[in-house]
């Protein structure tokens, strides 16, 4: 019988992702998706009112939160059929860039085609792949698309710093 990882887990995302902000300069606060479109609700615990626009953001419990990244990221990304090193970082990869891109980052580390859906192709591929070759091409690609973002110059050194804190939990989690 595998182990729940997902409480572990949750906390380490969480500890990445800040309280209420609604600044008015970040389109994933405003509902529309972009600077000036729609309500300006905010992100709270990384939930972010262009994802959820119909969620009251700013009283938004860490209870609420956390079911929503169980059923909306870890289960949706089927995180809980993979080995623990390699969850985490999809998991973090799927809240901060979406999960179609985390998954293409993780079918391309297993060598399969990328098409953004871990189905059974990726997962057979993942059982024979090490966990930790897995971990390293993920975050390589992680990091090449990250710097190829427009807003790159603002945000780069934070998403460094987070995925370095991801590496350090895939060596606890190897």
């Amino acid at each position: 019988m595998t182990t729940d990882r997902f409480p572990v887990f949750i906390d380490r995302l969480l500890s990445h992702e800040g309280g209420f902000t609604d600044d008015r300069r970040d389109p994933g606060n405003w509902t529309g998706g972009k600077v000036g479109v729609g309500l300006l609700k905010g992100t709270k615990f990384g939930i972010a009112a262009n994802t959820y626009p119909t969620l009251d953001i700013k009283n938004l419990t860490r209870g609420q939160a956390v079911a929503i990244y169980r059923r909306d990221f870890w289960e949706r990304a089927r995180c809980d059929r993979l080995p623990p090193a390699v969850a985490f970082q999809l998991l973090d990869g799927a809240v901060n860039s979406g999960i179609a891109q985390a998954s293409r980052w993780l079918q391309r580390a297993a060598g399969v085609a990328d098409d953004g859906m871990i189905g059974p192709t990726s997962l057979a591929a993942m059982k024979v792949t090490d966990p930790n070759d897995l971990v390293f091409r993920f975050n390589a690609d992680r990091i090449e698309f990250m710097t190829r973002l427009k807003n790159w110059p603002v945000h780069g050194a934070g998403w460094m710093r987070r995925i370095a804190h991801n590496l350090r939990f895939a060596a606890l989690d190897n």
